[in-house]
Parts: C-alpha cells; structure tokens; sequence
C-alpha cells in the first residue's frame, strides 16, 4: 500500500514537471514566432517612447521573415501578409548594416518621395501639416544604462534643471496623427528628394533632431532604405517603464506608461 502512494506520489511530481517544462517551451515557441521584447534604449523616439519604455514587438504583423520565425519552425516557407506596413506604424527592423535592432516611425513607402524643408516634412511634393502643441518638458539627467543626457533647445541647461523641446503634432497623408520635438536647425532639417525604391521603406524618429534615420546614409552610420525583409515587426503598446538604470529599482517606475498604447 505505501509502495504505491509512494509511486503514485511520485507520478504526480513527474506529471507536473512535465507540465511546467510543457509550458515554458510553448512559451518559448510563442515568443520566437509571434512577440519579441524590445528595450528602448535611447531617445530617438521622445516623446512617444522614452528611454526605459519596455514593449513586445508584434512579429506576425507583417507575416513571417528570416527574422520573425527560424526555419525549422516555420508552418511554412516564404512570407504572408497579414497587413501591409502603413505610415505611422512604430516598426522594429533589422539595421540593414549592423543589424541591430532599430526602432523608428515608417514615414515613406515604396516609391514614395520624401523630402525635408526648413524642418518641416514633405511626402510627394506635399508639406505634411504640423500643429504646434506647446513645449515637452524633462530634465536634463542621465538617462538609461548608457547613461544619456537629453539635448535641449533651451540650452544651455545644467544637469537637473528643465530640458524643453518644441512639441508638434504631425499628420500624415493617410490621417495618422503623431507627436514630433523640434530641438534646433539641424543638419537633416534640409534635405534633398529621397525616393524610396520598390521593397523597401523610409523611417525617421520623431525625435527628429536627435535621431539617425533613413535621412542619413548606411555609409556614415544612419539607417538609409530599410528593405522589407529586414521588418521584425510592429510596436503597439508599451508595457512597462522604468526611468533608471534598472528595473528592479521600483521607485524610477513610471506607472502612468504602464500598458500605454501607442500612436
């Protein structure tokens, strides 16, 4: 009798190892085809994300790709497509160089023609409206694990004192509202034509001054055409944020960004 209690005992604690291990590997699985954390370690993207911002990338928003889903578990070989990419979607992409990951606002499709003027956007020859929503406030302090400082457009401004940005609010050809900072005249206010070739895609920061994106060439650092294949996928919503080093230091957590959905 106690031989098997014993053994029936032992069964029950190898039933829910198994599950447990189950588990983790279905995990695993969903986590490798369909969503990937992302980190946002920088501000290129102030001020819909801030450095700290924690989110899961949507993989399957755009189908499958070398990036979204190996090989061997792929259901499948070659590409669907759920959606097509939209302007305004916050995408994750390979870098078409380094391949790092990058995260940046798709601003040009295929065939698209893009241009800056005094700062302001065109896409096809036509000025994208930009709004004038007041100032975005921060302080300048070290920002994330690289330990960054904000730049400002009040400078100069001592560590800890008030950081201000000029805040709009920019609307893209296909209704897509969004907030974009303006920090000085800088070198890509004032660009010439890009014309984005077939398969690939035109991305730029809304931290429009502090952001290496396709207005810059893969050959001194910046982002260049991004092609299709290299999309990872589609930032929808932030989950956590934290505003320091670490996110176990529970007292830098911004809680009013918990589960925020993004623009």
């Amino acid at each position: 009798m106690e031989k098997t209690m014993a053994k029936k005992k032992s069964d029950g604690i190898g039933e829910t190892l198994k599950t447990i291990v189950y588990a983790l590997l279905i995990a695993g699985v969903i986590r490798t085809l369909f969503f990937q954390p992302f980190w946002i370690p920088s501000g290129s993207m102030k001020s819909t994300l801030l450095v700290g911002d924690f989110l899961f990338v949507n993989k399957m928003a755009y189908g499958y790709s070398k990036h979204s889903c190996p090989f061997s578990m792929c259901p499948f070989t070659g590409r669907v497509l759920p959606s097509e990419p939209e302007p305004g979607d916050i995408v994750v992409f390979k870098h078409p160089v380094s391949q790092v990951d990058y995260i940046k606002r798709l601003i040009g499709l295929p065939g698209d023609r893009v241009q800056m003027k005094a700062g302001q956007l065109y896409i096809n020859d036509a000025a994208v409206p930009l709004e004038p929503k007041g100032v975005f406030v921060e302080l300048k302090e070290k920002q994330g694990p690289m330990a960054r400082t904000p730049r400002c457009s009040n400078s100069p401004v001592a560590l800890n004192e008030t950081c201000e940005k000029e805040l709009f609010k920019e609307t893209l050809p296909n209704g897509v509202e969004h907030a974009v900072l303006n920090i000085g005249t800088d070198y890509a206010d004032e660009t010439g034509v890009y014309t984005v070739p077939d398969g690939h895609y035109f991305f730029m920061g809304d931290n429009r001054d502090n952001s290496q994106d396709s207005r810059y060439p893969q050959s001194v650092g910046g982002v260049g055409y991004v092609p299709f294949e290299n999309l990872v996928g589609r930032a929808d919503r932030v989950i956590f944020s934290s505003a320091g080093k670490s996110m176990l230091a529970f007292w830098t957590w911004r809680s009013d960004r918990f589960f925020k959905g993004l623009e």
